[in-house]
């Protein structure tokens, strides 16, 4: 069929017309090009032309859907409504013919993809309840009617992919989205990613059922278009590739990252809806930079489900539940069996352990203990003690071919590949047979590990039976590089092959290994991973860019407290998210080692916080919270203290006030942002008052109400409070604050910086706090009040202010609404202002084009004005520029 928008299409649909009913077309033609204000058709060409000589020109003077526009408006004027309705149906029956496509498409060839006995656990009829939370993704929120990006993360294996087979079968069936969207179409990174440079035209028609798909009758309605975007870890892209770079154009081949990036930033058909996948790593990464309606975190297993994982595998239900027991018992592996595959991978592990007459429980001492349990198990024939040299030399090319796959980010092998790694043709049934290996679903004759942590535990492998000299790619990097590639998140697909490279140095797991190969293992991996972590205690910037978190998990890993403490003692500052319990207890177990500390940093998010469903565990993460606040008083020199996107229960702000008030914690810099104190906020400010040693205390983006701003401030004027620098901005201040900080101008002896940006101040506001500026014994030297709803007319009390203050320095004003006349006001004042320096940063963009070249004017001649370029606000150079005063 051809595509319905095609000029012959359109020529169909006039040769239906009678000779008068054309005349009245083209009457009708001329007027709606006037009342429409549409480009001009010479009327002339118009008169003359027959039906197939006027599809030409419609299509040529305008793009075919507003030609189509167009003809459908004149079609209602001239009583052919007839014609519509058959044009709506032949655009269904494109809609039809595709669902029947995309439905017969993942029954049949998508099956591959999950072939493997997890199957038995996930249900095949879609639910009710999964119907609503489809649609529910794709409701819109707010008034305006954007489209919708939908961002689902999750951790790899989670189901994702599943999830959404299970959405595009409903709407092929026509149970979801039938008003919503017409068209569906996937797109796997890792598959799309091989095809180097495409347009997004022949990434749609690859999931057409024909090879020619109606391209302009599915991009007509680009609002009713869906993309799914799926595994956007594989793009390897960060979304920050320049405007210039990216497309808008669907039929223009281009570098496919580029292309995909266009569709994420909005650049190529916008009005279109997004619905993406990814890790929680990547998502974490790239969030910011789209722009998305709604996040959902997908959570796999829950309990219950784990629990049935276990009962369906055992045929003896008293042993199914002493299996359970003990992965419940440890939250890293219990955690671990959200994924529903993994799930089944360790419920399988304990149950052949438990066959072969084995205690389970060494299985389940840690998350690399199991995959290192399974994976000799799967090697060694079930008849035999022992390996044979065939199974050793398989895990071999095993390790070698993950550890290639690492570097060059690849999941997926060609025979070619195996080969070269020393895994023959004749080897691979037999790693199908044992589910090592699944065949790829995106390519032919190409395989991926069973999951992508088995992939990264034969990587880790690798590196302790071989030296990466030896590998026949030199891709392959070595162990240092390795490691801190991994604790830099330099590549946010690594979620555990650094932890595995620790767990295998455990005793019982070379043990293993070395039972397995036959010889004993080198010793020097040990010593090459601590003389790495010595390089990164002994670089301060190299501190900074180390993920604290991986950090812990691989030191939990190795369970080798000696070499824990040597670790922890030679940090100097740590700074982690705790998104679990699994993450508290591990983050607890390292910092119990820790007595070196000089800044410490920690998100606790919502552990800490617990719901009705957690108090069964309220009391284990007391103790990991006990344990992570003891550093603060076993580390006598943390100088610095960051808490950060946190919610504390009462019990758990008890017991942070009581590692804060005790005599050997001072901390020299305090900052608490988007942190709610479930409990009575006065122990906080009384805890500010008896540290001596606070001179930067930052607040910023914590909700403070008027009382706890009194508070505040009557801890800051008191004589033994020595805060030089506070920052109150975005903590949603109200109009009586404004009274309680005015005072503190007046009688505080040490306060120079105040920010209070992004709050409502207003002009009213500003008059308060400037009386107290301009008096003889004011002290503040810098004022920022960034996005404080000012107006010009503060601007004669802040004028005012700049005369007469013997201190002021510097004041923010960017993101104001100020106009020329107020701003030259200012620009007076800074000259007749001799007693200070003033420096104000204001956003050349916030401004007219009369009022930018007024200012651009007055920072040529007055030194003491900055203005920030639109170059800088682009690239946020204006946040480093001057910050020295700020």
């Amino acid at each position: 069929m051809a595509s319905f928008f095609s000029d012959y299409g359109l020529m169909w649909y006039l040769e239906e017309l009678n000779k008068k009913e054309f005349m009245k077309f083209k009457e009708l033609l001329k007027e709606d090009i006037v009342q429409c204000g549409l480009k001009q058709i010479p009327w002339t060409e118009v008169k003359k032309a027959s039906r197939e000589d006027l599809a030409n020109l419609l299509v040529k003077y305008y793009e075919e859907k507003k030609a189509w526009d167009v003809t459908f408006r004149i079609f209602q004027k001239i009583n052919r409504k007839d014609l519509s309705e058959r044009a709506a149906r032949e655009i269904a029956g494109y809609t039809k013919l595709y669902q029947a496509h995309l439905k017969k498409k993942l029954t049949q060839d998508w099956s591959r993809k999950f072939d493997f006995p997890i199957q038995d656990f996930v249900k095949q009829k879609v639910s009710q309840d999964e119907y609503s939370q489809f649609e529910h993704l794709f409701i819109s929120k707010a008034a305006e009617k954007k489209p919708h990006t939908v961002i689902l993360k999750g951790m790899a294996g989670i189901g994702k992919t599943l999830t959404l087979a299970r959405l595009m079968l409903a709407w092929s069936e026509g149970l979801i989205f039938q008003n919503k969207f017409s068209y569906i179409f996937y797109f796997c990174c890792q598959e799309v990613t091989q095809l180097k440079t495409a347009s997004l035209t022949e990434l749609m028609s690859r999931e057409w059922p024909s090879p020619s798909a109606p391209i302009m009758e599915i991009i007509s309605q680009p609002e009713k278009l869906l993309f799914i975007i799926d595994s956007l870890e594989r793009l390897n892209c960060d979304l920050t590739e320049p405007e210039l770079e990216l497309c808008d154009n669907w039929i223009e081949k281009r570098p496919v990252h580029i292309l995909l990036s266009s569709l994420l930033r909005r650049k190529i058909l916008p009005e279109s809806s997004l619905l993406i996948t990814g890790t929680l790593e990547t998502l974490d990464k790239l969030e910011d930079r789209i722009d998305y309606t709604e996040m959902k975190a997908m959570l796999g297993f829950d309990e219950s489900s784990r629990r049935m994982c276990f009962r369906d595998l055992f045929p003896d239900k008293n042993r199914a539940q002493e299996a359970f027991r003990l992965v419940r018992e440890n939250e890293q592996v219990f955690t671990l069996c959200q994924v529903p595959l993994l799930c089944w991978v360790l419920a399988t592990c304990l149950k052949n352990e438990i066959d072969k007459g084995r205690d389970p429980a060494p299985a389940c001492r840690r998350t690399t203990s199991m995959y290192t349990t399974y994976i000799l198990n799967l090697l060694i024939p079930k008849s035999a003690r022992s390996p044979s040299k065939k199974s050793q030399d398989l895990l071999q090319g095993l390790c070698s071919l993950a550890a290639e796959g690492m570097w060059t980010d690849r999941f997926a092998f060609s025979e070619e590949d195996l080969r070269k790694n020393g895994i023959v043709s004749s080897d691979i049934p037999m790693l199908l047979n044992i589910k090592i290996f699944l065949k790829s679903r995106d390519f032919r004759n190409f395989y991926t590990f069973l999951h992508p942590s088995v992939q990264e535990f034969c990587a880790a492998v690798f590196y302790l039976v071989r030296n990466h000299t030896d590998h026949p790619s030199k891709d392959v990097r070595c162990i240092e590089t390795f490691l801190f590639t991994f604790l830099k998140k330099v590549n946010v697909q690594w979620i555990l092959g650094g932890c595995f490279i620790f767990g295998l140095l455990h005793q019982s797991e070379q043990e293993k290994l070395e039972a397995f190969f036959g010889y004993q293992l080198s010793q020097e991996v040990k010593q090459k991973l601590y003389r790495c972590l010595e390089t990164v205690s002994a670089n301060e910037d190299l501190q900074e860019q180390v993920d604290s978190m991986k950090l812990f998990y691989c030191l939990f890993e190795m369970d080798d407290e000696a070499f824990a403490v040597q670790v922890m003692n030679f940090l100097q500052q740590v700074k982690f998210v705790v998104k679990d319990f699994s993450d508290l207890m591990v983050a607890a177990y390292c910092l119990k080692y820790c007595s070196t500390l000089k800044k410490l940093s920690f998100s606790m998010q919502d552990v800490l916080h617990w719901g009705a469903e957690e108090m069964a565990q309220r009391e284990k993460l007391l103790i990991c919270w006990q344990d992570v606040c003891s550093t603060l008083v076993s580390s006598e020199q943390v100088q610095e203290l960051q808490v950060k996107d946190t919610n504390l229960g009462e019990s758990a702000f008890l017991v942070l006030y009581n590692h804060l008030k005790h005599p050997s914690c001072t901390p020299q810099i305090l900052e608490v942002n988007n942190v709610s104190f479930l409990c009575n906020n006065y122990m906080f400010f009384e805890l500010l008052a008896q540290n001596r040693n606070l001179r930067y205390l930052n607040l910023s983006l914590t909700t403070l109400s008027h009382s706890d701003v009194k508070l505040l401030c009557e801890v800051l004027n008191r004589e033994e409070c020595n805060v030089e620098k506070l920052l109150l901005a975005n903590c949603s201040l109200s109009e009586q604050c404004w009274d309680y900080l005015s005072d503190v101008l007046k009688q505080n002896k040490t306060l120079e910086h105040l920010d209070i940006s992004s709050n409502d101040l207003k002009d009213e506001g500003l008059k308060v706090l400037c009386k107290p500026l301009s008096l003889p014994n004011s002290i503040l030297q810098t004022l920022q009040l960034q996005a404080c709803e000012l107006s010009d007319a503060c601007c004669e009390d802040l004028a005012s202010t700049f005369t007469h203050s013997q201190t002021l320095r510097a004041v923010d004003l960017a993101e104001n609404a100020l106009n020329r006349s107020g701003l030259a006001m200012l620009c007076e004042a800074l000259q007749q202002a001799v007693n200070f320096v003033y420096l104000s940063r204001l956003r050349i963009t916030d401004f007219d084009k009369e009022t930018q070249k007024f200012l651009i004017a007055e920072e040529e001649k007055n030194p003491y004005l900055i203005i920030i370029s639109e170059e800088e606000v682009k690239s946020d150079h204006f946040r480093r520029r001057n910050m020295d005063v700020f």
